[in-house]
């Protein structure tokens, strides 16, 4: 699937992850290229040698009151804390906007899974008085960005997209979407996961704590997306334009660098490839990119399903002007996506 967008720009960013909270974090560790993965206590799998991306330098306390803190799952805390900081990096106003036309799409993978566990064991462990209601609400997957919207009072359109490794990616397309087709002026996008102990158990007890469940981090990558007259008609600044957007489902075997050709388009040799999800490790893929300088927020800061909002934020933040780079995300069944960007505001590079 091809799908070319007509002046939709990036006037706004933020991150939370294993670096720390805020973008400065996230580029002075890429920067260093020192992994912020730490040890997984023994405790959690019985046995030692794995690593997660805990983002502990967030806490939810220096952004709101324990009182309020305890209504949100902490996929959804980062999330709102992650919209909050991206309107604020855009200097968007949402009072002095027609909030019917700001709206978010995240990808998102386990949501609120430390909320669902203790709200199943309560009913596993002593049937329905067991279940804590306020728990309920926060336990599906959807709860972040519904919580972004509310606590923020985006009023236009609001989804949650879960695609395995592609999430983020997936809700980048549909929030351009929405610009595209007039239905809203302001979309924010991006990727949000929490990390969970009895995650890393569940993988375990699959057999994927050494492949696809190895270095799972936590975080959020956001990023606001506007028509490119709308940001420049209120003097944003805008960080990268959007060009292209193109998937495929799978590299089909003996086909590798057909689907790689379909992948890639026209877009030649791009200036900086940002690789997510399992892009890093799938080798038929990585065997027919071109040759570029590589942005691999994976090997710093771990990877989750919706971790490419993360690494779309890293290639917005470290692009030049008028430089060209390019998303490349997989997931292990598919599907596969490139999402190109130039740096600056494509109009006047």
């Amino acid at each position: 699937m091809n799908s070319a967008h007509d002046d939709i720009v990036i006037s706004g960013v933020a991150a939370i992850s294993a670096a720390g909270v805020g973008t400065a974090a996230l580029i002075e560790a890429l920067a260093a290229g020192n992994s912020k993965l730490q040890p997984v206590p023994e405790d959690v799998v019985g046995e030692s040698g794995h690593l997660w991306g805990k983002a502990d330098s967030f806490k939810a306390s220096d952004y709101m009151s324990p009182l309020k803190a305890r209504k949100f799952d902490r996929s959804s805390l980062m999330a709102v804390v992650a919209a909050g900081m991206a309107l604020k990096d855009a200097a968007i106003d949402v009072a002095a906007l027609d909030s019917s036309r700001i709206g978010i799409v995240l990808g998102c993978g386990f949501g609120g899974i430390a909320y669902a566990e203790e709200f199943l064991r309560g009913y596993f462990t002593a049937g329905t008085e067991g279940l804590v209601p306020m728990l309920f609400p926060n336990i599906v997957p959807n709860a972040s960005a519904s919580n972004a919207s509310i606590e923020h009072k985006l009023k236009g359109p609001n989804v949650t997209l879960i695609q395995r490794f592609c999430s983020a990616e997936s809700a980048f397309l549909m929030a351009m979407r929405f610009l595209e087709e007039d239905r809203a002026d302001i979309m924010l996008t991006g990727g949000v996961d929490e990390l969970f102990a009895g995650m890393l158990k569940g993988f375990k007890s699959i057999g994927q704590l050494n492949s696809f469940g190895g270095c799972f981090s936590e975080g959020a990558g956001l990023l606001v997306l506007e028509r490119g007259g709308h940001a420049r008609r209120r003097n944003a600044r805008i960080l990268a334009g959007v060009g292209e957007v193109r998937s495929i489902g799978r590299l089909s075997p003996g086909l590798e660098a057909e689907g790689v050709e379909r992948l890639l388009g026209n877009s030649g040799r791009p200036g900086l490839m940002a690789l997510s999800g399992t892009a890093t490790s799938d080798g038929e893929l990585l065997a027919c990119l071109p040759e570029a300088p590589v942005l691999d927020t994976g090997r710093i800061l771990g990877r989750a399903l919706a971790m490419g909002g993360l690494s779309m934020t890293a290639l917005a933040l470290s692009l030049k002007p008028g430089q060209s780079g390019v998303q490349i995300a997989a997931s292990p069944e598919g599907p596969y996506y490139a999402i190109e960007m130039t740096g600056g505001d494509p109009v006047s590079s």
